[in-house]
């Protein structure tokens, strides 16, 4: 499509999935032989630009509107505009004149785009404490096709963040953030799982552990997509996001970066530590003790900084070929007295017991500190063949008093999810409402919360989906969490057997009466091919 017909529908474009699909597939077509790694952090940097600039102009424009209502003169108008206060007092970056957007299309052409994007960055950088290393310098380079760069400059010039409807721009640049996050993921396969959890994912863990507000921990962050969805959450719940502390830790600086970006984008003041930095042997955040845990750690780490007398192995030493056991047991240590964590990990963290981990499981369910696991469905990272599930984990599983929560004191809930989900292509499955409703659920009825009350839910076994198994019958099956070995089979009454059996008896007729068609076709074809012999 010609670059003039795609500016055409951009600048037509009334909805933010038009925008970002229009953005996606034009920006795909320019990257010409940039790898994906390299292309996301350039096309993420140039949208933020784009974002800081247009939520910049917004307010000018909504500042420059109550001061000419209030009567005042141009010349004090003038000072006004220019004043930082009025736009950090409104949550708003301040963009030096050289930074903007439309100065930067102006330019683009005559004193090279490159150079003067990196500039860009660095005045927004200087001007705002908050971005202060966090934007990428890399326009100005020889591995940088400048011809590219400028198209997408061309291209993105003609995209608003801004004028959608009730939607501010950082809503809008939000979800195109977060959408061309979830592409670059799957573009780069397996190491895009380095960056990037899947929504429906995610969801499940902010609406099982409904983080309403406190400190909020992720020592794996990656994009920080698990806080974005917090907020969210919160702002769903008619709550106010700026009710959690958001800490988190993310070990590649690319990486990071992304991840300052994205919270900087929805509005959340995050304390991702002064730089990245391995949470092994480098904990930015020593002394936190967090309300809710949100992880997604990577699966199976075999190379790690392992030290054995480290004060946080209480539970057992995890072995050096795995990490799993180690990043459990890092949370354990990081939750608050009442606590709570969600993490996602890889199915053989449920029953393995090489290497010492079937004895760190054991010692976890006997300081009752796992609360549910959840048997996740295949396919829902595109990025790894690797079966997932989730660990909740609690350092409180009584009624906590005012929260009149269920006593679930040496109990496990046990919910298996494998056969939920809907494919939405060939290789990859998402959590649709209606299960995520009905997960979340259940756990709420079994633990009595608040909205469990108010939704009139009561907790009861579901066989072949869900079970409250006691320590005793934990204990019995030699610690293994594995959902599906407590959860039974799903219960299926005589009229529904009946209804199979008939069912089937039918479709062996029809079966076998298309074996005698194929017999009957056979021997005609047979005959045929007998005459032309012939």
């Amino acid at each position: 499509m010609p670059p003039a017909k795609k500016q055409e529908e951009l600048f037509s474009a009334s909805s933010t999935k038009e925008i970002r699909d229009i953005l996606w597939k034009a920006a795909d077509k320019l990257r010409g032989s940039l790898d994906a790694a390299q292309y996301k952090e350039f096309v993420l940097g140039l949208i933020f630009l784009k974002y800081v600039s247009d939520a910049f102009e917004e307010r000018r424009t909504a500042l420059a509107k109550e001061l000419a209502e209030e009567g005042i003169s141009d010349e004090r108008q003038a000072q006004f505009l220019e004043d930082k206060d009025e736009y950090t007092g409104h949550n708003v970056f301040w963009v030096p004149e050289q930074a903007r957007w439309s100065s930067i299309a102006a330019n683009a052409k005559s004193m090279g785009v490159g150079r003067l994007l990196d500039g860009a960055m660095d005045a927004i950088m200087r001007e705002n404490a908050a971005l202060n290393g966090v934007l990428p310098k890399i326009f100005n380079q020889d591995r940088v096709d400048q011809k590219v760069l400028g198209g997408l400059v061309d291209l993105i010039s003609d995209a608003r963040f801004s004028g959608h409807g009730d939607q501010r721009a950082q809503d809008v640049l939000g979800e195109v953030y977060e959408y061309f996050l979830g592409n670059f993921a799957r573009a780069e396969g397996k190491k895009g799982g380095e960056f990037y959890t899947p929504s429906s994912v995610v969801r499940l863990l902010v609406e099982i552990l409904e983080p309403y507000e406190g400190r909020v921990y992720d020592p794996c962050c990656g994009s920080g997509g698990m806080f974005v969805q917090a907020g969210k959450f919160i702002e769903a719940h008619a709550g106010n996001k700026n009710d959690i502390s958001v800490y988190g830790q993310e070990l590649n600086e690319r990486t990071w970066r992304l991840a300052k970006m994205n919270l900087a984008i929805h509005g959340i003041d995050g304390n991702l530590g002064p730089r990245w930095g391995n949470t092994f042997d480098d904990d930015k955040h020593p002394d936190l003790k967090a309300d809710f845990i949100l992880a997604n750690p990577p699966f199976n780490i075999k190379d790690w900084p392992r030290n054995e007398s480290d004060p946080r192995w209480k539970y057992g030493v995890p072995p050096k070929n795995n990490a799993n056991y180690a990043w459990l047991q890092h949370m354990v240590s990081k939750l608050g007295e009442r606590g709570t964590a969600g993490i996602v990990l890889a199915n053989g963290s449920i029953s393995s017991q090489q290497n010492g981990e079937g004895e760190i499981r054991k010692a976890l369910v006997e300081a009752d500190l796992v609360a549910c696991m959840v048997a996740l469905p295949p396919q829902l990272f595109r990025t790894t063949q690797i079966s997932a599930c989730l660990w909740f984990l609690a350092k409180d599983k009584t009624p906590q008093g005012g929260k009149r929560l269920a006593d679930r004191r040496s109990e496990i809930l046990f919910i298996d999810a494998r056969n939920m989900g809907e494919l939405i292509d060939r290789t990859e499955r998402i959590l649709t409402e209606a299960d995520l409703a009905k997960i979340a659920g259940v756990y709420h009825a079994w633990r009595g919360t608040a909205s469990a009350r108010e939704a009139g839910l009561v907790y009861a076994d579901e066989p072949g989906f869900c079970y409250s198994a006691d320590l005793e019958k934990v204990r019995s099956h030699g610690y293994v969490l594995t959902p599906g070995r407590y959860v039974g089979a799903v219960e299926t009454d005589e009229e529904d057997v009946e209804a199979i059996a008939g069912k089937i008896a039918t479709l062996t007729k029809e079966l076998f009466s298309l074996f005698d068609r194929s017999d009957e076709l056979a021997h005609t074809v047979r005959e045929q091919l007998g005459r032309i012999d012939g």
